[in-house]
């Protein structure tokens, strides 16, 4: 083991997994399959939230991503971005996977699986929205989540940390002309007015809201009080996305199961391929393997809530991209939690063919 490794697992020893993560697929399952009975039971109430928009932004579903997310975002220093340099053989393979692999892997794998070898088996009049929705999926890292990961691989947080913090960053600047880009190239129309609304509203502000209000409760005395309070609200925010989302999308993933089966296919591919690329690449340049633990996680994991609004905002409740971007969310914890195993029982094989 490492030094740096060591002083992770000393600095983490002792602190016991939550009763959140232990439970987490449980909870994702329980809250999926109440989402899909209730969206059954009550459609017209379903309806009627999804008509509560302004401007093509869903309001029910804004609130909640916002209460979901600026937790986490508190959690992110800026200043963190000073210790990138710490930790640059990492951050690098991390940013090649997320902003180069992952976005343009999963546009090809959308092609290829979607328009060419599923083409037969899926409504032709969706294929165009299908292959968005993979599209917005895989173009931003995940934000809400990746503490969650880094914590169950014994990741280094400071590496965590400025990871996140620079991606978002990046994300603010870079995540409308990708998106805009690959649609483009999938000869997909892009509404550009929507798109650039969906990253002031999901990304822009709750970064520069969040910020703002960790200075003030810095200055207070009060952040880590203040993040006790909201964890629960936030893990709640997050359940009753997960509801709210699938009670929307229950009847179409009830009357069309296979096409759920083909949509995870190449969102299955792309984690597990973008995952153990970025864990090779760290074990070849003798990165620690608390950093290329959670640096294949982040990799791999896309931030669905973002993608879910985004395809929502784009395209509609009852379109392709918002199924596409819904079956990322089913697979996406249970897919996420097998990446964490085999990080975590592997790490004595990575650490006998370190290079450093």
């Amino acid at each position: 083991m490492s030094a740096q490794c060591e002083v992770t697992a000393n600095a983490q020893a002792g602190k016991a997994i939550g009763f959140f993560e232990r439970y987490l697929s449980v909870w994702v399952l329980l809250c999926i399959g109440a989402g899909i009975g209730l969206g059954a039971l009550w459609p017209s109430l379903f309806q009627a939230i999804a008509k509560l928009e302004i401007a093509q932004v869903n309001l029910p579903v804004a609130a909640l991503i916002w209460l979901m997310i600026i937790p986490m975002l508190l959690k992110i220093d800026f200043q963190a971005l000073q210790q990138v340099k710490q930790h640059w053989k990492g951050i690098g393979v991390t940013l090649f996977i997320n902003w180069l692999v992952k976005p343009f892997s999963m546009a090809l794998l959308g092609w290829l699986f979607i328009r060419v070898l599923f083409t037969h088996w899926l409504p032709a009049e969706q294929i165009d929205s299908y292959i968005a929705g993979l599209i917005l999926l895989a173009a931003a890292p995940c934000t809400a989540m990746v503490f969650v990961w880094s914590n169950l691989s014994d990741g280094e947080p400071h590496f965590t940390l400025s990871q996140v913090a620079l991606n978002d960053v990046i994300m603010v600047f870079a995540f409308a002309p990708l998106v805009g880009l690959l649609l483009g190239m999938a000869a997909i129309s892009v509404p550009w007015d929507t798109l650039f609304l969906s990253v002031l509203i999901y990304i822009v502000l709750p970064v520069l809201l969040s910020q703002f209000w960790r200075k003030v409760l810095l200055k207070r005395g009060q952040l880590e009080r203040t993040l006790q309070t909201l964890q629960p609200w936030s893990l709640a925010a997050l359940l009753s996305t997960l509801v709210l989302l699938f009670g929307f999308q229950g009847q179409q993933v009830l009357a069309q199961p296979f096409v759920i089966l083909l949509l995870a296919v190449p969102i299955l591919i792309q984690v597990y391929f973008n995952a153990m690329l970025a864990y090779g690449l760290n074990r070849q340049c003798g990165v620690a393997h608390c950093v290329a633990a959670p640096s294949a996680l982040i990799g791999a994991s896309n931030f669905f809530e973002l993608a879910v609004a985004t395809a929502i905002a784009l395209f509609g409740f009852n379109s392709g991209a918002a199924l596409a971007t819904v079956v990322g969310v089913l697979i996406e914890v249970p897919a996420m939690l097998s990446v964490v195993a085999i990080v975590n029982r592997s790490k004595a094989w990575y650490e006998q063919g370190l290079k450093i």
